[in-house]
This record gives C-alpha cells, structure tokens and sequence, in this order.
C-alpha cells in the first residue's frame, strides 16, 4: 500500500508539470498546492486512483481563485507574495470545486475511460448529422475521432482554448444543468463545424491531424466563445431531447 501510494504521489508531480506550464504564475508554493490536491484527490477515489488530464481540471478554479485576492493579471503576479492563510483558503476551494466537477464525470477517470469512449462515440454520431460532409471527409482520410476528440473530453477543452476562454467557457458550464457531462458534448461538436472549412482544405491524414490537434483559438475572447455556446444551445435544443435523431 505504501508503494502504491508513493507511485502515485509520483505520478502526480510528474503530470503536474502538464497543467502549470501555460501560466508563469506557478511558484515551488503552487507546485506543491497542486501535488496535494491531486494526491488527496486520487487516495479519496481508489477507482479512478490517478488519470491523466485531471490535472488540467484544477487550473481554472485556482486561477479563479487567486483573483480574488489580487487586482493585477494573474500572469504577472507573483503568487508567492500571497500570504499563506489566503493560499490554504485558494487550495481548499480548488480542491472541492474539482472534486464536485468530478463528480458528475467520474466514469471519464476510471479503469479504461468508458465515459470518454460513450461521448467520443457520440460525438461522432452527432457530428455525422449535423454536418455530413465534413463527416465523411474525415472518414474518407482515415481520420479516427478517438485521434483528437479523447482529449476534447478528457480536458474539457482545456488544451484547445486558451484559459481566459476556458474560464469563460466552464463558467457557462456551472450554469448549466450537466453541463460538464452532457453540454459539453454539443460544444465539441459546434467546436468541430466551427473549422468546416479548415477541414475541408485540407488533403491527407498527416494534415487533418495536424490542424485538429493545433487548432489556431491563440487570439480567442470572449465573443468567439459566446458564438461556440450559442451554436452548442442551438444543437442541444435540436437533438438532446431526441438523442436518437443522432444516430444512425
């Protein structure tokens, strides 16, 4: 059991690099802020235990947090400067607001992904309706969407926009009923239309992987993101009611 726990307390500071690099707000006090919530977090839920891409899941509430005690970009800020009972309170709350997203997805982060294989898989349907050339484009070059959509859902699109949109993007998410779970769902598929035309250009395996993996979101703000929700409502109104319109 010791070894099992030390493992993973490894595994967990390895990974943790993969969610910190994209602020330099990160400081050696933040680093171990993120190692505990992930470690307490996977000794909490032996069936998950440690997965790949909840550590991307923390960075927003944390950030989110650290506003509250700062007026400056949090990029800028040295996060050190903070005094530790307000680091305790920013850690405490980022802990339990992962632990409740968690909640709702938790089949996403256990042995073999079944969450993320269903939703894929729906995805794929989905898409095939709303868009069949596109669908068939893909198909036509071998693309899987296993290939790039297993990280749309596992990340939560944390990895495709940069965080000042996934903020805005999660905050919707809050407000909507199993909008982790199953929003989410028609986002990826409004997210995936929305580059119809990138898609279409391009000719061969090598590039379709290349533009879906490195979708160009760099500049997005706020009005792209309202724009990507506003399609993602109007799929939902379309199709949850009647999931089976989706399939083929």
């Amino acid at each position: 059991m010791i070894l099992e726990v030390a493992s993973m307390f490894l595994l967990c500071t390895v990974l943790y690099t993969q969610c910190v690099c994209v602020l330099t707000v990160f400081h050696p006090s933040v680093r171990q802020i993120f190692e505990r919530i992930l470690f307490i977090w996977a000794i909490r839920h032996p069936a998950s235990g440690y997965v790949q891409g909840i550590n991307d899941l923390v960075t927003p509430f944390f950030v989110v947090y650290v506003f509250e005690y700062i007026k400056e970009e949090v990029e800028n800020f040295d996060v050190s400067s903070l005094q530790e009972a307000a680091l305790r309170n920013i850690e405490a709350d980022s802990f339990w607001c992962m632990s409740k997203l968690l909640d709702g997805i938790q089949d996403n982060y256990t042995f073999a992904q079944p969450g993320i294989q269903r939703k894929v898989k729906a995805l794929e349907e989905l898409v095939s309706r709303i868009d069949e050339t596109v669908h068939v484009h893909m198909q036509q070059y071998e693309v899987e969407y296993l290939q790039f959509a297993f990280r749309w859902m596992n990340n939560l699109l944390m990895r495709e926009l940069p965080l000042r949109c996934t903020i805005r993007l999660w905050d919707t998410y809050q407000a909507e009923p199993e909008g982790f779970s199953h929003f989410h769902l028609y986002v990826c598929a409004a997210f995936l239309v929305r580059w119809r035309k990138e898609i279409l250009d391009e000719r061969d395996f090598q590039g379709l992987m290349i533009l879906l993996q490195n979708l160009p979101t760099m500049h997005w703000g706020n009005e792209e993101v309202s724009v990507l929700l506003a399609e993602a409502y109007r799929l939902k109104f379309a199709f949850a009611d009647a999931p089976n319109h989706y399939k083929r």
